[in-house]
């Protein structure tokens, strides 16, 4: 899709309702799994077009359907919905009017620029072989993630790729980028709990000191990576939460760990899992400490097809440059569009969307963060740019 095409000039004229849309979002988030009045709001702008609208999809989740003139494939193209527990402490006029909630990751830009999608194909029914289903999503930020849900919904029935963007601020705008294979990382948390025999500062042994055997672990655990993982295949191991003890001469009886596992594929994923199993009951046993382990098993690593990654950069470069489809580096962040990638091909991409001039300098679940509105235009675009690129191959 060049940049005078008539999808492109058509988003150029919606570009002022997309930030319009996009604000209202901002000054109204909802958070994962409550996103009822967000997911009625959405409904609302989609009654007005002639399209097929499912509501109640895995949740809050909306698919819509909008059907060309000729028979072709099913594309599916996704945007998330909710937002996050952060106090919005930006000095504009769109800031949230929620207290401790704001759109912190660019999620009400990916609705607005899919809701401009939907505008796009709704009144260019000719355009368009086959059928666009427009999936918005909620609960991208918290596991089991929207995104299960609404596969197991039925929202990928009979679909054959998928294609989904993130509003990215460390990319400047005016960027894409993605690459293949495994783009963004499996992340899994767990708690550790260890209970030994409280006593003492100066009796040590009289005691199982739950800190010792805690910092213990805390050295073991790096082990993982660096001695049992392919070092081929990268992984990081986080311990980010070390709580023990009360005072100075009192020896803790019991310590809780929080941490982190993120992968790239399964068998490094697998793998971590058993070895961090090992080393905490090994060292909790020698220590003569009990023990509990709970794993919280996340989202897997997003995957993108190779063959759509590749349509990517033919896509990209028609629209902003060879010079600005960029190749990107995998990223330990992870994201639920995993789920629709286990089941159909398709393809996820970054949308460069920092810009210091206009406060887009902020990283994402920032209190501050914010986004060069424009990008939503490249959104709109590239999905579009994806959809057709594909329908094309395919006649």
């Amino acid at each position: 899709m060049s940049l005078n095409s008539p999808a492109q000039q058509c988003l150029t004229e919606l570009y002022p309702q997309m930030v319009k849309w996009r604000r209202h979002l901002h000054q109204h988030p909802e958070l994962s799994y409550k996103e009822q009045e967000t997911s009625e709001w959405i409904a609302a702008q989609l009654a007005e077009l002639p399209c097929e609208i499912r509501r109640n999809v895995g949740g809050h989740g909306i698919v819509a359907t909008l059907r060309g003139r000729e028979t072709g494939p099913i594309v599916a193209l996704r945007a998330d919905m909710d937002a996050l527990p952060i106090q919005d402490e930006k000095q504009t006029e769109y800031a949230s009017k929620v207290p401790g909630v704001m759109h912190a990751c660019g999620h009400d830009g990916h609705t607005a620029a899919l809701l401009a999608v939907a505008r796009y194909y709704a009144a260019h029914p000719d355009s368009f072989a086959g059928e666009r289903r427009l999936l918005f999503q909620p609960a991208e930020e918290v596991t089991p993630g929207g995104a299960k849900e609404m596969v197991g919904d039925g929202a990928l029935q009979d679909v054959d790729v998928i294609y989904g963007v993130h509003l990215w601020t460390p990319l400047p705008y005016g960027t894409l980028s993605t690459k293949p294979g495994p783009f963004m990382s499996a992340a899994d948390e767990f708690e550790i709990e260890i209970e030994g025999l409280g006593g003492h500062g100066g009796l040590p042994h009289q005691s199982i000191d739950t800190i010792m055997i805690g910092a213990a672990l805390v050295q073991a655990l790096q082990s993982i990576v660096s001695r049992s993982i392919n070092p081929l295949h990268p992984a990081v191991v986080t311990i980010g939460s070390f709580q023990a003890g009360t005072t100075n001469n009192v020896i803790a009886e019991k310590c809780r760990m929080k941490g982190t596992i993120r992968t790239f594929d399964e068998n490094s994923r697998k793998l971590a899992h058993e070895r961090l199993e090992t080393i905490i009951k090994h060292i909790c046993e020698m220590h003569g400490a009990r023990h509990r382990l709970h794993m919280k098993i996340g989202y897997p690593a997003v995957v993108n097809d190779e063959r759509e990654a590749s349509r990517f950069f033919e896509v990209a470069k028609q629209l902003v440059g060879e010079e600005h489809a960029v190749m990107a580096d995998a990223i330990t962040v992870a994201e639920d569009f995993s789920y629709y990638l286990e089941r159909v091909p398709g393809c996820f991409m970054f949308v460069g969307a920092g810009n210091p001039d206009c406060g887009a300098e902020y990283a994402h679940h920032h209190a501050k963060f914010d986004i060069d509105e424009r990008a939503m235009l490249h959104s709109a675009a590239l999905l579009i740019g994806m959809a057709e690129h594909y329908a094309g191959e395919k006649k």
